[in-house]
């Protein structure tokens, strides 16, 4: 088995994976934090790193119809939330190709250091 590449973020703020720390996305990717996940709260990303994507299905979410892809992290395989490969409704086609990180399942780290807020 080959050696795992993660991208390193270089950013003030970085959310991770809450079970490795791995680094996910950043502040200036987040689109917005006003979604709902598996587990409560969620955000909306522009772009996710060191992730590995599930295979499509359609699931109805609160805003309609969407084909998503689980995401997890690509170091533990921790759940992390879904990325939007298309939408059943011309007003959520922006979602295509972003992802939901769920808050549960991430840690908003400063620098390399883990803390326990959100925004």
């Amino acid at each position: 088995m080959g050696k795992i590449f993660r991208e390193y973020i270089s950013n003030k703020q970085v959310f991770a994976c809450s079970s490795c720390a791995t680094h996910i996305s950043s502040n200036d990717d987040l689109v917005s934090t006003s979604f709902t996940g598996r587990f409560g709260k969620a955000y909306l990303f522009n772009i996710a790193v060191n992730i590995d994507t599930g295979p499509e299905q359609v699931r109805m979410l609160l805003s309609g119809e969407h084909t998503i892809a689980d995401v997890h992290c690509v170091s533990c395989h921790a759940y992390l939330g879904w990325k939007y490969l298309r939408a059943a409704e011309q007003e959520n086609e922006y979602k295509i190709g972003k992802c939901i990180l769920e808050t549960a399942q991430t840690v908003v780290m400063d620098g390399n250091a883990p803390r326990t807020g959100w925004l």
